[in-house]
């Protein structure tokens, strides 16, 4: 059982860094105006969207236990932490843990 768990770290961890020097390797020839480049900008927003979206309708793990309307809440706070700390993420991250654990817990 622990060698198919090693093996399971070494797969995921060589396509994880091979993608990684690949996109390396090749984001010189790419331009930052570039309508490439813009696409996957949006793809990756796009995902990131998802996600969010995905916690809040359906999350999993203790956020369960957290209704719909805590969960708003704090996406929309920490949004606009994240807009008044010009586009930070480190303060709207450690903000959401607190605010839940606040709503949660107090409110």
């Amino acid at each position: 059982m622990s060698a198919n768990i090693v093996y399971a770290i070494l797969v995921t961890s060589l396509a994880t860094f091979l993608s990684r020097f690949l996109g390396a390797l090749t984001s010189e020839g790419i331009k930052e105006t570039s309508k490439l480049f813009k696409w996957f900008n949006c793809l990756a927003y796009a995902t990131l969207a998802a996600l969010i979206a995905r916690t809040i309708i359906f999350p999993a793990g203790i956020l369960v236990d957290a209704s719909y309307y805590s969960r708003s809440i704090v996406v929309f706070l920490s949004l606009f932490v994240f807009f008044i700390s010009k586009k930070n993420f480190v303060y709207p991250t450690i903000f959401s843990a607190i605010c839940m654990a606040i709503i949660n817990n107090y409110i």
